[in-house]
């Protein structure tokens, strides 16, 4: 199993939001980069993703589970959409700040891309991230 790290803007769709949307879930949109694209088309079900609070917050708050694959988006378009479903809240969540400030985490996508909207998490990164979080 893969981890990822997909990122939202609150005011746009938040955390309460994912988990209002119960088991059945939400789709992922408004991807329009390559690289997150191709990250989402990498996604396989039952995969773990970080929910992280971009532009408000800065910090990842939760996790959530790929339950339904990239399908396209607008026919005829190059953009995809991917479901996924709240599984758990980070009881403390983990600021970009605290991401920064440990040095394992250097060479995390959070850190050395951060403007990308879908990233790659290796499994050291997701097993310390879960552990700065309370899990």
């Amino acid at each position: 199993m893969a981890h990822w790290l997909i990122k939202s803007e609150p005011s746009k769709w938040s955390w309460e939001q994912q988990v209002a949307a119960g088991p059945k879930g939400t789709h992922w949109d408004g991807v329009k980069n390559h690289t997150a694209k191709l990250h989402l088309m990498a996604m396989k079900l039952g995969d773990q993703v970080f929910f992280y609070h971009s532009n408000e917050g800065l910090e990842v708050v939760g996790i959530v589970e790929v339950i339904k694959e990239a399908y396209n988006w607008i026919p005829g378009e190059p953009w995809v959409l991917v479901d996924f479903k709240a599984v758990k809240p980070l009881p403390k969540p983990v600021t970009l700040a605290q991401v920064k400030a440990e040095p394992k985490l250097a060479k995390m996508s959070l850190v050395t891309s951060f403007r990308l909207s879908v990233q790659p998490v290796a499994d050291d990164e997701w097993a310390l991230v879960c552990k700065m979080g309370g899990l």
